[in-house]
């Protein structure tokens, strides 16, 4: 099941385990059984510390669970976890072996703490690179803390659940039976969400905290970029994200990063966050600003107010909030959101498995999907509301040389249709004809761009008639000592590497505004 060099590493990995790991299996006489069986017997010869049996009870088969003796863990995989999902595996089987976790002791110490018991259920897709997180997470707190419980089901093997519950997104977390949250997660905020006096502490945090000279507003590229530059001229730096690592987490392919070949969303942003980690900044995470209060209201320094009840003050700020997915916002988009309605290709595309999707958007991004979930589902039916196609010409003969897709241009998405429960159909309008028309289809991909992330700075800084930051090509916004960097901003092509070179420019624009004010 495993090739040399993935038994090599994994082989390596087990050398920390310092307690036995027991396997138990739960198997049929099916394909994926035998897989998984296979997958487990070479597991179990990498390490003595490793043993495997199969007379699991689990009525979910092919599943495993990972044990250890004197330990009351119950942590489960129903299905093969490989692909994104192989990342999980490994570190399940370190944590359950008793290698700690990285996780700052916090929050290992908010886990342990959690009165009350935890069944949670995680539905998955190999394909799915927001997935790993929450997995992750939950099979971490089912080692810290016994009245946690957890199994990850891959949704694509097991889909009369899927059906039954009408999971059309991914990761999508139930628990004790009950619906619990969807999309990326991470250990904080679902810790966060289980303990409900965490805002009050994470606010008090806050407004303890000393003002900083440089407050980076965000955690994607552009963000990291800024932090690291402030910190290495030895100011006081601190970084306040919702997610450290913004949209970068929710893209797959990465190939046009100068000096890597390629890699993956997640990978990047983590990598970015370990650099940040290297200085001395002051990382805030789970914080989602909703004020900014100018200086010279604010008696001298700029001031940012969180959602939680905190605030952070500081001598200079850059705002890196980064962008969203757009939004058709048509009737039904809302209703049907995470019930057939979906902005993550990548993610959901498994759930769709032999079933009529439409993918709206005629850009790269839109392309791309119509490509990747041609080799998924039956039917993909590609609108674009332009008279053409704007994706590469490299990306639209491939699109054009499947047979199962379709392409309609000059349309308007005007409406999408369910019975109350899930997506069963498109409304859009012949831009020519000025006719409508009905599809009937299972899933919608919304893939039409990005949206700023600058609600709530209407009234503060100047904002473009698109909602982005107005900057100069210092990143200095209309605010004097408050910069701007990234997707947020009106500066063209929103690329990674352009946020990178942006966030330093800004903390470098930055620095140069505290030695001038200082003198």
């Amino acid at each position: 099941m495993l090739d040399a060099n993935l038994k090599a590493q994994l082989k390596t990995y087990l050398e920390r385990v310092t307690r036995p790991i027991e396997i138990v299996a739960s198997l049929d006489d099916g394909a994926k059984s035998r897989e998984m069986h296979s997958l487990l017997q070479d597991i179990a010869s990498l390490s003595d510390q490793v043993s495997l049996s199969t007379d699991g009870s689990d009525a979910r088969r092919p599943s495993f669970a990972l044990l250890t003796p004197g330990q009351n863990i119950d942590l489960r995989f129903a299905g093969l976890p490989m692909g994104h999902e192989f990342t999980s595996l490994v570190l399940a089987l370190l944590q359950v072996g008793g290698h700690p976790s990285k996780a700052s002791q916090d929050v290992i110490e908010q886990v342990k703490a959690l009165d009350g018991d935890y069944q949670f259920e995680t539905y998955f897709s190999l394909s799915c690179q927001n997935c790993p997180d929450v997995v992750q997470a939950l099979n971490l707190m089912a080692v810290l803390n016994p009245r946690v419980k957890h199994v990850a089901v891959d949704g694509a093997l097991f889909q009369d659940e899927v059906e039954r519950r009408q999971i059309m997104a991914v990761p999508s977390v139930y628990l004790n039976g009950e619906p619990f949250g969807q999309g990326r997660m991470g250990l904080e905020e679902i810790v966060a969400k289980l303990d409900t006096g965490a805002a009050a502490r994470s606010a008090d945090k806050l407004n303890a905290k000393d003002a900083f000279d440089v407050l980076v507003i965000g955690g994607g590229p552009a963000g990291a970029a800024a932090a690291v530059y402030a910190a290495r001229k030895g100011i006081r730096t601190g970084v306040a994200a919702e997610r450290f690592g913004g949209q970068v987490l929710d893209t797959l392919a990465i190939e046009n990063f100068i000096s890597i070949k390629e890699t993956e969303g997640p990978k990047l942003a983590m990598a970015l966050e370990e650099h940040v980690k290297q200085y001395e900044v002051d990382i805030m995470n789970l914080q989602r600003a909703e004020q900014l209060i100018p200086a010279h209201e604010a008696g001298g320094l700029h001031e940012v107010r969180f959602t939680d009840g905190g605030s952070l003050k500081a001598k200079t700020l850059i705002l890196a909030t980064g962008a969203r997915w757009r939004e058709m916002n048509v009737p039904g988009e809302q209703e049907y959101r995470n019930r057939g309605v979906a902005y993550c290709p990548h993610c959901d595309g498994p759930l769709f498995k032999g079933k009529r999707v439409a993918v709206i958007g005629g850009g790269n991004s839109g392309v791309e999907a119509a490509i990747d979930l041609a080799g998924i589902v039956a039917q993909v039916t590609l609108i674009e509301y332009d008279g053409q196609l704007r994706a590469d010409a490299v990306l639209q003969r491939k699109l054009f040389s499947l047979p199962n897709v379709t392409v309609i241009t000059s349309a308007l998405t005007s409406e999408v249709k369910g019975d109350g429960q899930k997506v069963n159909g498109l409304v859009y309008k012949d831009r020519n004809s000025s006719e409508f028309h009905h599809i009937d289809l299972e899933g919608v991909f919304v893939q039409i761009g990005l949206v700023p992330n600058t609600d709530w700075l209407k009234g503060t800084v100047e904002l473009s008639p698109r909602g982005e930051i107005e900057v100069d090509a210092r990143c200095q916004t209309s605010l004097p000592g408050v910069f701007a960097a990234g997707d947020v901003t009106t500066v063209p092509y929103k690329q990674i590497v352009i946020a990178l070179g942006e966030g330093a420019k800004a903390s470098l624009a930055a620095f140069d505004h505290l030695i001038r004010t200082s003198v």
